[in-house]
């Protein structure tokens, strides 16, 4: 029952990142940088849970921070830059480390938050940050590789649309 809900809660976890990997890849990036963003999410995906771990309670102890206010800012600044690219002549583009390091980020920061919580789950603290690690690279695979199908079909409009979504999540998560 335990890897149930391992595997639930590693789905869970990755339905954000399979979104906004739709969205992000309408943005007709390279083939190589698809396979780097989904495994960088998924490497975030399987630290941030042993950071909560580890430290989740300390620093949420020390420091008042709002994730809700840094995931705003990391998907309207995502969103920002979908909008202005919807403008720029459309050709298969390279994605920048920051940008895959901001988007791993993003939709890594709830693992951190389970992370805390782990311990009621299990008490290995390896087994569930590696399945979530796979089911989000999966995931992140997935939409990214819709996303650009997606953007085959409908052009300039999915990115603006994509952008405009992105920057509603984020003021989703602030309010």
């Amino acid at each position: 029952m335990k890897i149930l809900t391992i595997i639930l809660i590693g789905i869970s976890l990755s339905m954000d990142a399979f979104s906004l990997a739709i969205l992000y890849g309408s943005k007709n990036i390279k083939e190589k940088d698809i396979k780097k963003l989904s495994l960088s999410v998924g490497m975030f995906h399987f630290f941030m849970p042993i950071l909560g771990y580890i430290l989740g309670n300390i620093i949420f102890n020390i420091f008042e921070i709002d994730t809700d206010i840094v995931i705003f800012l990391i998907l309207s600044i995502i969103g920002i830059n979908m909008i202005l690219d919807s403008r720029r002549k459309k050709e298969v583009k390279n994605i920048y480390n920051i940008e895959i390091i901001a988007f791993s980020l993003a939709v890594s920061i709830d693992s951190f938050s389970i992370g805390i919580g782990l311990n009621a789950i299990t008490n290995n603290l390896f087994i569930p940050p590696l399945v979530f690690s796979i089911i989000s690279s999966l995931f992140t695979y997935l939409g990214l590789k819709l996303g650009k199908v997606i953007n085959s079909l409908l052009g300039m409009i999915a990115n603006i649309i994509g952008g405009i979504i992105l920057i509603l999540l984020g003021f989703f998560y602030i309010f």
